[in-house]
Order: C-alpha cells, then sequence, then structure tokens
C-alpha cells in the first residue's frame, strides 16, 4: 500500500505558526523571569507549573500509558539532560546573552544532532554538510566574541552553546522512545522526570517567591503554561497534519521570530556582530538540512 503523506492545510499552518511564536517567545520570558528569579528558582518554577498543565491534560484525554520499565533509565536519562540540564543552562546563559542571540545558538541543535548520528548512527556526512556545520559554528564563535560589545568571548553564550548541545543528545534519546511512545508521552514523561531532578533547587524558589514582582512571576507562568506544555501539544497536532520534514523547515524562522519579540518585550538590540553571527549560525543550519534532502 502506498503511503500518503497527511494534507497540509489552513489548520497545520495556525498550528505551527502558534508553536512558532510560543517557542520564539521563551527566550525573552526567560530574560524577564530572570529580573526577581534566579537561574534555577526560575526553571523549577516553570516546570512546575509545566508539569501541572500537562498532567492535567493527559488526564482528561487519557492519552498517556505506564512507561515500560525497560525504558525507565531512557526516560530518567532524557529528562535530566533534556529538560534539567538544558534549560538550567539557558537561563544561567541568558543571564548575560541577550534573548535574540540565544535563540540563534539554540537554532545550532540540528547541527549537533547531526554529528551525534554520525557517531551513535554511523550516517555518513556529506561535504556540504560539513561547509553548513563550518558556516553555523563561524556565527556562534561572532555571538560569543560580540555579545558584549566587543571582541571578549562571552561565557553566557558557552553556556547556551552547550545547552544546545545537550537537547541535541536528548533528541536521539526521543528519537529511541518514540519507537513506542507517542509524542505526548514523551514529552510528559520528560518533563516530570526533569522536574524532579529540578527540585534541588526548591530552597530558592521558596525564598525567592514571596518577594518576586508580579511581572516576572506572570512572565515564568506563561513560559511553563504556553512555550513549554502548550506548545508541545500544538507541535504534536501539526505532525498529525503534514510530514516531518515540513513542519520542521518551519523552526528555521524561530530566530527571526524571537529576535522581534526580544526587541518588542524586552527592547533588547543586538549588537551588530552578534546580529551578523547570528544569521550565519542560521545559514549554516540551512545549509546542512538543504544537504541531507
Amino acid at each position: 500500500m502506498q503511503y500518503n503523506p497527511p494534507t497540509f492545510d489552513r489548520r497545520a499552518l495556525i498550528a505551527i505558526g502558534v508553536t512558532l511564536v510560543f517557542w520564539a517567545s521563551s527566550f525573552a520570558g526567560i530574560r524577564a523571569g530572570l529580573e526577581s528569579y534566579s537561574p534555577g528558582a526560575l526553571v523549577l518554577f516553570r516546570f512546575l507549573v509545566a508539569s501541572v498543565t500537562l498532567g492535567v491534560y493527559a488526564v482528561l484525554t487519557k492519552g498517556v500509558r505506564r512507561p515500560r520499565l525497560g525504558d525507565l533509565p531512557w526516560i530518567v536519562g532524557g529528562g535530566l539532560i533534556g529538560i534539567t540540564v538544558y534549560h538550567t543552562l539557558l537561563a544561567y546563559g541568558e543571564l548575560t546573552v541577550t534573548a535574540a542571540s540565544a535563540s540563534f545558538i539554540i537554532g545550532a541543535v540540528p547541527i549537533f544532532t547531526g554529528l551525534l548520528a554520525i557517531l551513535t548512527l554511523k550516517e555518513s556526512i556529506r561535504s556540504r554538510q560539513w561547509l553548513g556545520i563550518a558556516v553555523s559554528f563561524s556565527g556562534i564563535g561572532l555571538i560569543a566574541l560580540g555579545e558584549g560589545g566587543h571582541l571578549e568571548l562571552e561565557a553566557g553564550a558557552l553556556l547556551i552553546l552547550l545547552a544546545a548541545f545537550c537537547t541535541s543528545i536528548y533528541f536521539i534519546i526521543q528519537k529511541r522512545l518514540l519507537r513506542y511512545y507517542k509524542p505526548l508521552e514523551v514529552t510528559c514523561y520528560a518533563f516530570w522526570a526533569g522536574t524532579l531532578f529540578m527540585l534541588v533547587f526548591l530552597p530558592d524558589l521558596i525564598a525567592e517567591l514571596p518577594a518576586a514582582a508580579s511581572g516576572p512571576t506572570l512572565s515564568v507562568i506563561y513560559l511553563g503554561v504556553f512555550p513549554a506544555a502548550l506548545a508541545y501539544v500544538t507541535w504534536n497536532y501539526v505532525f498529525t497534519r503534514t510530514t516531518a520534514s515540513v513542519a520542521t523547515s518551519f523552526m528555521y524562522l524561530n530566530p527571526i521570530v524571537a529576535t522581534f519579540i526580544a526587541l518588542l518585550w524586552l527592547g533588547e538590540v543586538p549588537t551588530l556582530l552578534a546580529g551578523f553571527g547570528g544569521l550565519l549560525a542560521l545559514a549554516g543550519v540551512i545549509i546542512t538540512a538543504r544537504s541531507v534532502r
């Protein structure tokens, strides 16, 4: 029987747009939340909200099964690396790196994922892919040098680069789990496991929450409900309406949208060097992606 891919319609386009805006806004939301919260308290608060939101959704839809015992190491490891470590590093990185530059660095995730696939899945790599990787990392280097407005290596950018590497590892783990579990199940398992590890920041959250301003608090609640929880639901819907290659092609717009949101929300304007580096990093990702199609 010939496989016919799902039809790409207006509802799928709306779902992609909603997901894109939510995920792009998360970088500005983190910067806003850091005005009252330390990075650890912020990520715990965010994922407590996200875990409860997904828990309610899972109960109402009855869409989450109990995981198999043999898959628990992968589930726990994915939650630790892809949720706890990734989001903690990202939050610490955004103490000094603008939201726009952070989004461009995270945009290099497909580069890391491709390299990991070569190492773990023994996939080959073409010369054009190497070109894309070189271009992308050159752009990230310019961001790291230009974030402070002068030629000085920015440690926060390196933390975010490490965060991008961590989420790439999570994507490899996720690919294994998706052989048996639904996307919603994998998301819930990762969020719940990752949140448990974040409880080490509970004393910080208890100390900071009463004194926090309402603006940063609402920003963190927004991060938990929309970019962290609901965006995954809309993204899952997208994959029921179109192919993965079509859906993910829209994500190249994410850093551009994040830059405009940061400008409107925070008034952040990236430096010329960091802005050029961001565009260069995005170009490298696109070159690499097109070479494998």
